[in-house]
């Protein structure tokens, strides 16, 4: 798999070295300090790095964009380097239209198509870590249009290989193909709003795997380092989420209040006994200061866990929530400090704690512009 992977970097960076454009360069450094580990993955106890990134992108003649990005992840237990990008982009199709293909992520959801480091917390929120394994990226084609409206509208499909959701080879060529639409406006000068839906059906059949081989990995929640793969998944994903914005005249460099929600509905599950899964979250962040930032994130997710009793091994309905409260300090744009308390509860489930976790992020050179 890591050769696979090199073998696409290498060859997206071929088409880049072959080309007089200006190479852009940029990195993201990730330290954190975290009291305990958490349940469904994310940063692990003690010191490390969830998400320190090198990036490489130039421009293809006057026609495409080349981009690569490598993550490197650490914690006290183990260390993982991963081509998290490497894909052609078109700049010049007439029409509105984006065709893409290499490595990149999904066009799903709020959060997954966005790099973790620009993320408002820490820690993506549970229904990401528990159906997308805290971000979905893989080997594949898509396509977007633009549409020509007044109103913001955004229709996108990609196909993909699968191999990065599940741990098993997909049962067809295309392991999993998502659909997505946003939409968009602004409320007067101060306020702008954006919604989505998406969808991703899921042709692999890793979570057979999952439950009947790896139940203690992956089920008592003692994940350390990066998660690839979803845990929790069935045929069918559908997501919806909803981003509401407000800053003074419309300017947010010194004050802007946040409110984002998204709900992920998984059905169609693989050997567990049980009709969905599903989650939610609702977040607010409110920027005070040109530097500073509070916020708070509440969200769930009702799922199914493998116990044995009486020497049988039976399905019984597990439900955990979270409850994220942060306050951010960016001196610099290319800086921040972010100090978090997070509360878990569960029912049904293992490995729900809480923890204060400490974070520091400093970028440096090219990076692209942030989503809405």
């Amino acid at each position: 798999m890591h050769s696979k992977m090199m073998a696409l970097a290498a060859a997206v960076l071929s088409v880049q070295a072959g080309v007089v454009n200006a190479l852009d360069v940029g990195v993201i450094l990730d330290a954190y300090h975290k009291s305990e580990t958490t349940a469904l993955g994310g940063r692990s106890e003690g010191f490390g790095s969830s998400h320190s990134e090198l990036s490489l992108s130039q421009d293809v003649a006057d026609f495409a964009t080349a981009q690569v990005s490598l993550v490197g992840e650490w914690n006290e237990d183990e260390s993982d380097l991963v081509v998290e990008e490497a894909y052609l982009q078109t700049t010049a199709l007439p029409g509105g239209l984006n065709v893409m293909g290499g490595r990149f992520l999904a066009d799903i959801g709020y959060l997954n198509a966005t790099h973790n480091h620009a993320d408002n917390f820490s820690e993506r929120p549970l229904l990401y870590r528990a159906f997308l394994g805290g971000h979905y990226f893989d080997d594949g084609v898509g396509v977007s249009w633009l549409v020509p409206t007044a109103r913001y509208w955004r229709l996108s499909a990609g196909a993909f290989s699968g191999d990065e959701l599940g741990e098993a080879d997909s049962a067809s060529n295309i392991g999993t193909w998502t659909l997505s639409t946003e939409l968009g406006d602004d409320i007067g000068e101060t306020a702008s709003w954006q919604m989505g839906f998406s969808y991703l059906r899921n042709n692999t059949q890793s979570s057979l795997h999952h439950h009947e081989d790896d139940h203690d990995e992956e089920h008592d929640h003692e994940h350390v380092g990066h998660a690839h793969g979803a845990a929790y998944q069935g045929k069918n994903l559908y997501l919806a989420d909803l981003v509401w914005k407000w800053a003074p005249q419309g300017n947010n460099r010194q004050q802007q209040i946040k409110i984002a929600a998204e709900y992920a509905y998984v059905d169609d599950i693989y050997t567990a006994e049980l009709g969905h899964y599903d989650g939610w979250y609702l977040s607010g962040i409110y920027q005070f200061d040109e530097n500073w930032a509070t916020g708070i994130r509440y969200g769930r997710v009702n799922l199914a866990e493998e116990h044995e009793h009486e020497g049988e091994h039976e399905w019984q309905q597990g439900r955990l929530t979270e409850t994220t409260v942060m306050l951010s300090w960016q001196p610099t744009h290319s800086q921040r400090l972010r100090l978090e308390y997070r509360h878990q509860d569960a029912a049904h489930m293992e490995g729900a704690d809480n923890a204060i976790t400490l974070n520091y992020q400093i970028g440096f050179g090219a990076h692209a512009a942030h989503s809405f």
